[in-house]
């Protein structure tokens, strides 16, 4: 279809790669438990609109310059790295926090969501690279339009994506209502932030795959 072969098999793997935690998965958790199921879609958002980027950047052939310059992909790298780090910061600052099911990290209106959920995925590099690396192995070298088939393919796995960070986010939203203290919300918001200063420091000293 449009150029491509084993759809079963790409939307297979797509999925277990889905599922991978990681720092998108993170704030949609962290969202989600901490301001309910709507912070959580807006999360998920951002997040899918950042995807969205990977897919047109790769498709045009952009996601190409981070994989052969060491210039451009340290650069995205470090940007990427830094913010993670700012939010993990961030939150580590926290002196005191309500009760987790209203807010285990700062409330922040939607619009500040899906920026944010924006932000983590489209400055981390590696996300550019999974598409240039993955998606390409599922168009056949005869196809007519491969950028066509490129975002076919991107489309099915940013939509498959984006049902799992629902699922997630309300899972989370789960946790988060039934409830936790202000010390565990604290203790909750600290930890997150050391997992994104964790995250963030790893991408800062990855490598180009």
């Amino acid at each position: 279809m449009l150029g491509t072969h084993d759809l079963a098999v790409f939307v297979i793997s797509g999925l277990l790669l889905n599922i991978t935690p990681g720092a998108d998965s993170l704030y949609i958790a962290t969202r989600s438990a901490s301001q309910g199921g709507r912070a959580g879609v807006a999360a998920v958002v951002g997040i899918g609109l950042g995807c969205c980027v990977h897919i047109v950047a790769a498709a045009l052939g952009l996601s190409a310059v981070l994989a052969t310059s060491a210039t451009a992909f340290t650069f995205v790298k470090l940007a990427g790295a830094a913010y993670l780090v700012y939010v993990g910061v961030s939150l580590l600052r926290t002196r005191s926090a309500p009760a987790l099911s209203a807010a285990g990290v700062a409330p922040a209106p939607w619009r500040k969501i899906v920026a944010q959920g924006f932000l983590t995925n489209v400055l981390n590099p590696k996300v550019a690279l999974f598409f240039l690396a993955f998606v390409p192995q599922f168009i056949l070298p005869s196809a007519e339009n491969k950028p066509l088939a490129f975002v076919f393919l991107g489309s099915i796995f940013a939509f498959n994506g984006m049902l799992w960070c629902l699922f997630l986010a309300w899972a989370a939203t789960r946790v988060g209502a039934l409830g936790f203290g202000r010390r565990t919300a604290l203790w909750f918001s600290r930890g997150v932030g050391a997992l994104f200063v964790v995250l963030g420091l790893r991408l800062a000293f990855a490598e180009r795959v």
